[in-house]
């Protein structure tokens, strides 16, 4: 129906029905004018507040906890940080080796592989270096340099101690590269010089937010 009749106790009254609802209309967008604002400011505020904010802050996870050592994503960055500190350690490493062992094997092993060890940290920290200019970085030779420097010596150690420890155990130091035990012993050597400080990069990196490079 078009129209209401609305009945009175004088008398009847008629009313056009799209009077009415025009009506209703206009008070109730007039009452949502009145009410836009403030839930517009709200809703902005809301969505402009970041989540931490919104969320109690949670308590660091506990070294000991299992869930400590479950980011899939520092696993994956201190991965790449042991990658490449392993390749310039590996590289001077075995690389002084064999020249000591060559040329000067009147040192002894002890002596040898002592150097080797050094030439491996050298050679990691000139390597690093390198890659903070060249690559992704961009950082001036300065700055790169001291920040290979810094890199930790904790790690590098690690990784050249059980290198060169499992080395020693399967071949005794001795660099033979026609000998295909030599190449197993390697494998096996840079496999241990790697998984040694995998750990103690990921902890620093979960913990402190610092890598070893």
């Amino acid at each position: 129906m078009r129209h209401l009749f609305l009945l009175r106790s004088r008398g009847i009254c008629w009313v056009s029905r799209r009077a009415f609802s025009g009506t209703t209309r206009a008070q109730a967008c007039h009452t949502e004018k009145n009410q836009c604002p403030k839930s517009i400011e709200r809703e902005n505020q809301l969505s402009q507040a970041p989540k931490c904010a919104r969320k109690p802050p949670s308590q660091p996870l506990s070294a000991l906890s299992l869930p400590f050592w479950t980011c899939r994503s520092t696993w994956k960055r201190a991965g790449i940080n042991t990658l490449r500190c392993l390749v310039g350690c590996t590289a001077g490493d075995f690389s002084a080796l064999w020249i000591l062992q060559t040329y000067y094997p009147e040192m002894g092993m002890g002596s040898i592989m002592a150097l080797s060890m050094a030439s491996g940290i050298t050679t990691s920290v000139i390597l690093e270096t390198i890659l903070l200019r060249r690559g992704a970085d961009q950082l001036s030779w300065p700055m790169a340099a001291r920040t290979a420097m810094g890199m930790s010596m904790v790690s590098m150690l690690a990784m050249e101690l059980a290198e060169n420890a499992v080395d020693y155990h399967l071949t005794g130091g001795i660099v033979a590269f026609g000998d295909p035990k030599f190449w197993l012993a390697a494998v096996v050597s840079i496999g241990a010089g790697y998984l040694a400080p995998l750990p103690y990069n990921y902890l620093r990196l979960r913990k402190y937010g610092k890598s070893c490079h």
